[in-house]
């Protein structure tokens, strides 16, 4: 039995961005909206014009420029702006603030201070100095602290509030709350320049370390940074591995019908291993995976979307396979642009989410659509969880003046060991010519979407 008074340091991770706005008693103003909201085009639009910075739809202040163009009532009301992690963060310690990863998906943030951009804080008071409110920006957006700062202890009343038996005692030191792409960021040791990584789950995004600030902008990629600051490239897609889950369910349906038996773990590796079994142009089958909208291709909502001719060969292998390019398809659109546009070069990409769970398949597809060798370690499957317990760890173990990636470089995986699978040719020519009749199949989505509005 775990003794739950002998816990030395604690924190809290939750999925990035999002809106969660509190009046001056701390009572939720509106329901969490979160990522997958994608109901604010208009502000993300005037705020990238007006900070000549890409604003991403799901972003904090996104969501926050929305509900004033709607003249919604509560924003008036608001004293605090939190995302799911800061929230959780706060009822328990008391302290309100977010580690800079999870802030740079609030606002933008200047890498060299590591702290809000203050030149962009002082342009939207402006442009927002007409509005019925009580606030400035600052005063409502959490502090900002950097990987390795103390953030806070667990008060008496938070931990009551995660063991209302009283066993667990306050005190128990925290660090910086993180969003889920920070700490897959960790979790892969890929937070120093030049490293990425991809964390595909439900959602899926691509994180690259930057050497150099971008030339550009583009809608298609967000500017963020690692839990210690550095500048960070982000390309974030709404929707993974949810189409390809769904599609599971109903496959586990027809064995249960059948009175068999079939655990998870059996299902998706059955059917991951029979798509390397595909014909070379999926025997002509086409899906678009869209739940929800998806700004990278400019849909505001989502249509899964599953399409064969006549002439198709429908088998098993023909249709996992087309599930999961399906899947790969808008990541792939949105890396091009960072890739081609900026020259960025890269040296190294550390898969982890459940998508990797069934070796080989997702690394060597992946590493097929980004023309980009994937690394898959040890932990590939534990996710942002472990990567928030090792900036934990950071905080309590680090040396006097040790930086995080040497702390993870050093003391976490030095003795892991890391599987690499290099783009093979036959895979890429596949995935070529599936990406050319995607784009074809959005034209048919943006339409469904533009019809059934």
């Amino acid at each position: 039995m775990v003794n739950y008074t002998d816990i030395d340091y604690m924190s809290f991770s939750g999925m990035m961005h999002g809106y969660l706005a509190f009046d001056s008693q701390g009572q939720l103003l509106t329901p969490f909206r979160t990522w997958r909201n994608t109901t604010t085009q208009k502000a993300s639009k005037e705020l990238t014009e007006l900070f000549a910075f890409n604003i991403p739809q799901r972003w904090s202040i996104a969501h926050l420029h929305q509900a004033i163009l709607d003249k919604e009532e509560h924003v008036k009301e608001i004293a605090y702006l939190t995302t799911l992690a800061g929230y959780i963060h706060w009822k328990l310690t008391g302290v309100k603030a977010v580690g800079v990863g999870e802030a740079s998906g609030m606002f933008p943030v200047d890498s060299l201070t590591g702290q809000f951009d203050q030149n962009k804080i002082d342009a939207y008071d402006q442009a927002i100095q007409h509005v019925d409110k009580g606030w400035t920006l600052l005063d409502i957006l959490p502090d900002i602290l950097s990987a390795g700062e103390s953030a806070g202890s667990l008060t008496k009343e938070g931990a009551i509030l995660i063991d209302p038996s009283g066993t667990l005692k306050p005190g128990v030191r925290f660090c910086p709350p993180e969003g889920d792409a920070g700490t897959g960021m960790v979790a892969t040791n890929a937070v120093a320049e030049q490293t990425g990584n991809v964390s595909a789950g439900t959602s899926v995004f691509a994180m690259l370390v930057l050497k150099n600030s971008l030339l550009d902008y583009y809608e298609e990629i967000d500017m963020v940074t690692t839990p210690a600051g550095k500048p960070t490239a982000m390309v974030h897609c709404n929707n993974f591995t949810t189409d390809i889950n769904a599609w599971a369910g109903l496959f586990k349906d027809l064995f249960e019908s059948f009175g068999f038996e079939v655990s998870d773990s059996q299902l998706f590796h059955t059917l991951f291993n029979k798509a390397l079994e595909a014909e070379p142009d999926n025997g002509q089958l086409m899906s678009c995976n869209y739940y929800s909208g998806e700004p990278i291709t400019g849909l505001e909502e989502g249509r899964p979307l599953f399409v064969q001719m006549p002439d198709s060969t429908l088998s098993l292998a023909n249709f996992m396979r087309t599930q999961i390019y399906s899947a790969l398809a808008t990541l792939k659109l949105g890396m091009d642009t960072l890739i081609l546009e900026e020259g960025v070069s890269i040296k190294q990409i550390v898969g982890h989410g459940g998508f990797f769970k069934t070796a080989h398949v997702g690394q060597q597809m992946m590493a097929d659509a980004l023309n980009a060798s994937i690394s898959v370690t040890q932990s590939a499957g534990e996710g942002g969880p472990w990567g928030m317990a090792l900036l934990a760890s950071y905080l309590i173990n680090k040396e006097a003046e040790e930086n995080l990636e040497d702390f993870l470089s050093d003391k976490v995986f030095s003795q892991q060991q890391s599987h690499a699978i290099k783009p093979q040719k036959e895979g890429q020519a596949a995935f070529k010519d599936f990406l050319l009749r995607y784009k074809e199949l959005l034209k048919v989505e943006k339409s469904a979407v533009s019809h059934m509005q």
